[in-house]
């Protein structure tokens, strides 16, 4: 009885053995199923990627092929456009010349018959405009004179810039009756560089003569000096005054153009406005100096 009880738990154990190995083996084999069913669902996928990126490819190759082609044409269009446009530019060229010659020649043509015709014909220059033939007042033309009966004051600078002004207006200075009004106190030589440096400054501002005159009656020798641009100097002969130098340049110009003489010396001044001259103060002339 013992045998057979442990014949059948024995059985029964075996039994449940092979029934769990069953199972086991049916879910092996669903499993397998199911793993040979993704492998067919992905090879299957594939496949279609595969054709799809040959059809991407094909396309991509087509479309390569197609702009190479359109890039040839192109190119050509635009060698044939390149060509007829210079063969344009030519015939535009060739064109030009012709006309220019032709119209050079008739320009040629026509001056050398206005050449002709004045040589035949034997006319004077013209002398007088047709506006100058009408019968009418003139204004008056302005003086140094009518600068002085301005109201300005005779100590403003402007009296000096209106006279300058006038047209070839000529400014005649008594050199170191300015720079001993203005600055004694430098050395002689300091006195006159300094004064041309400013009379060539005014010289280039306002576009009139300047001529500069220095006592030079003590002098052993001639002074060495480089007259600045725009400024003439000058210095008087042995037994010669200043003074007498700038009465004669005054006199030497002619009646009308006007002269100013900047001099505070008063025999100056007067000797110089009986000659014509329009005299200022030296201080004018510094403060004018002064204004730049």
């Amino acid at each position: 009885a013992a045998a057979r009880d442990h014949v059948r738990t024995e059985t029964e154990r075996l039994r449940a053995e092979l029934e769990a190995a069953r199972k086991e083996a049916e879910s092996l084999h669903r499993k397998l199923r199911s793993a040979l069913s993704d492998v067919k669902r992905g090879e299957a996928a594939q496949r279609k990627l595969r054709g799809e990126l040959d059809e991407v490819k094909a396309h991509a190759q087509a479309q390569v092929s197609a702009a190479e082609s359109e890039g040839r044409r192109l190119k050509a269009r635009l060698s044939e456009t390149e060509a007829a446009l210079e063969a344009s530019r030519k015939a535009v060229r060739e064109g030009r010349s012709i006309e220019d010659m032709r119209a050079r020649l008739l320009l040629d043509t026509v001056l050398e018959a206005a050449q002709g015709l004045r040589r035949e014909l034997a006319l004077p220059p013209v002398s007088v405009w047709p506006a100058e033939t009408v019968d009418a007042v003139e204004p008056g033309r302005m003086t140094p004179k009518d600068i002085a009966a301005r109201a300005l004051s005779e100590d403003d600078p402007a009296i000096l810039d209106q006279l300058l002004a006038l047209p070839q207006a000529h400014l005649v200075v008594d050199g170191y009756n300015v720079t001993k009004t203005g600055y004694p106190q430098m050395p002689l030589e300091q006195q006159r560089l300094r004064l041309l440096g400013q009379l060539s400054a005014l010289a280039a501002q306002t576009g009139c003569e300047v001529t500069c005159v220095f006592d030079g009656a003590e002098l052993a020798a001639p002074v060495l000096l480089a007259p600045p641009r725009g400024v003439r100097v000058l210095f008087s002969k042995p037994g010669i005054t200043a003074d007498e130098l700038i009465r004669q340049l005054v006199r030497a110009e002619p009646s009308g153009r006007p002269v100013v003489v900047a001099s505070t010396d008063r025999e100056v001044a007067d000797g110089v406005a009986r000659a014509g001259a329009r005299p200022v103060a030296s201080a004018v002339l510094l403060k004018r100096f002064s204004r730049g």
